[in-house]
């Protein structure tokens, strides 16, 4: 952890932008503060991309779009790096961030940036349209940066994915176990598959109820899954419900999409969630105790 931050500050230095690339159904949660710090000390502008904007909430990702916007030196614009009409738009985007960049004499200098298992080798190999990442459904597939040469003047470096030491809410960890951010071998897969129902039942019942034939009123998320096991037949030796292949059951279906179109934050609940939190772990936090994190 700490080597790849300081390779990464180090390559920061000799770069004009970052983008950096969030999960758009998890946008903040998804953010590593660690990228924000290094990004705000050497004053460099960011694109924020909201990958995976497929599978997210279209309300909730124009709210995050909106959100981003606002802040100082940073856009943000919601895409799926599966989509190749998505992807041509960036470089076009970049060069308008940073004008005074993108001759032969002065080329633009991009960073890739983000946590594991956001789509970051899934963009590049777009960029450039050829494999020259690994990709993989799993979190730390790229295990060192890249530089790479994009055309129209553009080079790219692309780093390992970095998670900071210490998730300040627990809802956070949860939220990106469930998005499959954080390896399945680092979870217990009931205990994030029951997190994310009670957050379906509490703002998409319609869609666990058409997915799975449940009634969803006055039930909680082990209900869920106990249903979830009870309609696919899922037993064990014995004649028991088989509630573990159930929650992985219900996360593919979250992960893959077939739930439907699902965010997990929006900017109203993580106001919310700050707001309940004592001053410490909050975000925008003094520069010491961020420090003190990483």
């Amino acid at each position: 952890m700490n080597a790849a931050r300081k390779k990464a500050a180090e390559t920061m230095e000799k770069t004009d932008m970052i983008i950096e690339v969030l999960d758009a159904r998890l946008p903040q949660a998804s953010c590593n503060p660690m990228i924000t710090q290094l990004r705000e000390h050497r004053q460099r502008p960011c694109l924020k991309i909201l990958n995976k904007s497929d599978l997210a909430d279209p309300a909730a990702t124009q709210a995050w779009i909106d959100q981003y916007q606002r802040q100082k030196d940073v856009h943000a614009v919601a895409l799926s790096s599966k989509k190749p009409a998505d992807v041509a738009k960036i470089p076009a985007l970049c060069l308008k961030i940073v004008p005074n960049r993108g001759t032969a004499l002065k080329p633009l200098r991009i960073m890739i940036m983000g946590i594991p298992n956001v789509g970051k080798s899934t963009l590049m190999n777009a960029l450039l349209k050829k494999r020259v990442a690994k990709v993989g459904d799993e979190p730390a597939v790229t295990k060192m940066q890249q530089r790479l040469y994009l055309g129209n003047n553009i080079v790219l470096t692309d780093t390992p994915g970095m998670m900071w030491p210490k998730i300040a809410h627990p809802s956070d960890g949860l939220m990106l176990a469930a998005s499959h951010a954080i390896g399945s071998n680092a979870l217990i897969e009931e205990e994030v598959a029951t997190f994310l129902a009670d957050m379906l039942l509490a703002r998409y019942p319609q869609l666990v109820s058409a997915r799975y034939g449940l009634a969803t009123a006055g039930i909680d998320g082990v209900a869920v899954i106990e249903g979830v096991a009870e309609r696919r037949g899922y037993r064990l030796r014995g004649g028991g419900v088989d509630l573990e292949k159930a929650a992985h059951t219900l996360l593919q279906d979250y992960r893959t999409g077939v739930l439907g179109r699902i965010s997990l934050e929006t900017p109203d609940s993580r106001a919310a969630l700050l707001a309940s939190c004592m001053p410490e772990a909050t975000e925008g936090e003094p520069q010491e105790a961020l420090d003190d994190r990483s």
